[in-house]
């Protein structure tokens, strides 16, 4: 399947308000991300569509294969560790796997219980993904190794300023269960047409 024959979906799910009651403020960069989102993935030949808010039943019915989450999973802050220690690194539960269907992978922006940074110039870890899909060196690469470069970029790259949050770190956790190699488009030239290339994609940001 080609994304240049216009078979290719993105939905991208862009919250810049919680309900009212909720105690937290707008999400200043929302709409950076949307828009950068929606250009990125149109020129690699996805048909983009834009929606300020979907229920989890109404993503669930679009059989989507990959969901990029770009939220906060809790108030805890990365302080990073270093390359060489011993200690326990922040990671996904195993048990985390076993929650997503098969032939189905999520990126989410943080492990479980940390923050997700966001500012107005949009999110680190969604503008990092548009970063490399601009760049022609990532375009042609299998979705696991793609993401493996947006989780180095993000880990080794990123470092918050400030008084309050200065030194504090972002790491994305990617849960994949796919069975086959897949590409997000269908412009890598040794595809054949057995091979599969990403149909649905989900990209929500919720806080």
């Amino acid at each position: 399947m080609d994304a240049r024959a216009g078979s290719n979906r993105a939905v991208v799910v862009s919250v810049a308000q919680f309900d009212p009651g909720v105690s937290l403020g707008d999400r200043a960069g929302a709409q950076k991300d949307a828009k950068r989102l929606h250009g990125t993935l149109s020129r690699r030949g996805f048909e983009v569509e834009l929606h300020s808010d979907l229920s989890g039943d109404e993503i669930y019915e679009l059989f989507a294969k990959v969901f990029l989450i770009q939220a906060c999973r809790g108030d805890a802050l990365d302080d990073g560790v270093e390359v060489d220690s011993a200690g326990d690194a922040t990671d996904c539960s195993f048990s985390l796997h076993l929650s997503v269907p098969v032939d189905t992978a999520v990126m989410y922006a943080t492990p479980p219980g940390y923050g997700a940074f966001m500012s107005p110039l949009g999110s680190v870890f969604l503008q990092t993904f548009c970063t490399l899909l601009e760049d022609e060196a990532h375009q042609n690469l299998e979705l696991t190794r793609l993401m493996t470069r947006l989780s180095h970029r993000v880990a080794y790259t990123f470092q918050a300023k400030g008084r309050e949050l200065g030194g504090k770190k972002e790491m994305p956790c990617f849960l994949t269960r796919l069975t086959r190699e897949y590409f997000l488009s269908g412009r890598e030239p040794e595809l054949t047409e057995s091979t599969p290339v990403i149909t649905e994609y989900v990209i929500k940001q919720i806080m």
